[in-house]
Order: C-alpha cells, then structure tokens, then sequence
C-alpha cells in the first residue's frame, strides 16, 4: 500500500496540474458515479489526508453545492498526469483520447479530469466516491495526527499509540487512527531504528517519543523524492533500506542476517497479515 509520502507527492502534483482550472472534461468510470460530470466546474485544491486524496470543488450557484472527490490508492491505485494530446505527437503505445499515451492498462482508469492543458487520470483506485464538504470531513475524521499535515500533533499521536500499551508496536504503528502516513515499508524501518521487534508491545519501546518524532523525520526527508531512502545512503535497491524486503541477507549494522515473517492482525481479521523484516540482533526480543 503506498505510504504517506507517496500521497502527498500526488496531492502535490495533482494540485498544481489542477488547481485553478475548470474542467473541460469528467470521466468518471465506475457504475455509481456514471452520471457525474464536473465539466466546467473549477477544482479548487486537492489535500492529502494521510493516505487519502481530496479534490476540493466549490459550490457554483445555489443549484451546484460544493463537491468533493474523495479517493484512496488502496494496494495498487495511482494518479498520472499527462499532456493534452497535440496533432504532432506520435502514437508509442496504448492510448485512450486526448490524455495521450498512458503508462497504465486503460481498461484500470477509474476518473478522468481534463483541463485545457492536462490531463488526470485515476487508476485502480481503492476508495473513489463524490461527497459533500461535510461527508469528506467524515469520511477522514477517525484518523490521527498526519505525519505530513500542517496540523501534525507530535503529543496527540503519542497518547493515541500510548492508550493500548499491550499492543504490539508494528501493528500499533500501521493503525491509521493513531498517526496517519506510515505503511509497510516505515514500519519496519521504524521498528529497526528503534532497535525493537514489531512484535513488542508499545508499553515495552524504549523512547517511544522518539520512535514518534522519527516517523516524522523520516517521512519529510522523502516526501520531495519519488524513490525514498530510509537510511541516508543512496535512493536505489538495498542501499536504501535497513530491513525490508531483505530477508537472508546481512544487517548493514551487525552483519546477523534479516528475518522474515509474517504479521496478522487480531482487530482486522479480514485483512492479509502483512510481511515483517528485522534483525534478530538488533531487535531481539527480551528474555
């Protein structure tokens, strides 16, 4: 699932291919919004919320209230921006209308915005749905403190994760409701940069306001990069990790080699369990 970082690169990149522009074209394709057509309709902004995208338009007279579309990447959901086609491009490869060629397989456009100048495509969304100003506000009110918000709450975020010590702290730490942004990949960096095993509960992480403020760090050194790095050295392949998705092989710190499991969680039970990475000697767990 993408992480925070990830949205809030998107938000950025939506907002400025969008924001001021009226839409010259609306597309949604999904049974439930087939009716909906913001063809002229200015988008005003669009705000990331943790993992969640918002596309803020206004109200234009009494008879078109305020919208906003609401959309989550889910596992595998993405935005891509791209040129209006000109008459002089060439054709490369599949294509859909005027956005040109896209990267992505057509039939997984969910919503297509066009402006005069660009054009936005949504594919494979997990979440897309058109709400009003108050049901957005909703549909986001359980989260926690965004890691990447102007409204981060360092404090808050502690007493959320503090409020059940017995849970572990990789599950802890992937809960939206506690602090919103972190996902797989964070959350087992985080849990080797605190020298903890995910599976320890947050009552037993030494330094837990550390572990909190990392989080922070850590994702507002990547949030400007399109391949992050966790460790300091270079934004490629191993070098840019500690742990994950390095099973087998040496931790960069004590050369043990990096475990791998898997982790499920009791409050979701519909939900996979998702892979773990540590390093038995760096994070071993206490006697």
């Amino acid at each position: 699932m993408p992480e925070g970082d990830t949205v809030w690169r998107q938000a950025r990149d939506l907002n400025a291919a969008l924001a001021g522009q009226p839409l010259t074209g609306c597309d949604f394709r999904v049974p439930q919004l087939a009716t909906v057509d913001f063809t002229g309709r200015t988008v005003e902004s669009v705000q990331p919320r943790g993992k969640h995208l918002m596309m803020m338009l206004p109200a234009r007279g009494p008879a078109e209230g305020a919208a906003v579309i609401h959309s989550h990447l889910a596992m595998e959901g993405h935005w891509d921006i791209y040129p209006v086609r000109n008459a002089t491009q060439r054709p490369q490869g599949p294509r859909s209308g005027r956005g040109g060629e896209w990267r992505r397989p057509a039939h997984t456009a969910r919503v297509v915005l066009a402006t005069e100048r660009l054009v936005a495509v949504g594919f494979s969304l997990g979440t897309l749905e058109v709400l009003s100003p108050a049901q957005a506000a909703a549909a986001v009110e359980h989260l926690g403190p965004d890691l990447l918000g102007p409204e981060w709450d360092a404090d808050e975020a502690l007493r959320r994760l503090q409020a059940d010590p017995q849970r572990p702290v990789g599950l802890a730490l992937l809960d939206q409701r506690n602090l919103a942004g972190i996902g797989n990949i964070y959350r087992n960096e985080l849990c080797f940069l605190a020298g903890v095993h995910p599976s320890r509960p947050v009552g037993g992480v030494p330094r837990l306001p550390r572990l909190v403020e990392l989080a922070k760090r850590l994702l507002e050194a990547n949030k400007d990069r399109p391949q992050r790095s966790t460790t300091g050295g270079p934004a490629r392949g191993d070098a840019s990790v500690w742990v994950y998705g390095l099973a087998g092989k040496p931790c960069k710190r004590c050369g043990s080699l990096i475990r791998h499991a898997k982790m499920a969680d009791p409050a979701a039970p519909t939900h996979a369990p998702r892979d773990i990475y540590w390093c038995p000697n760096c994070q071993a767990l206490p006697e």
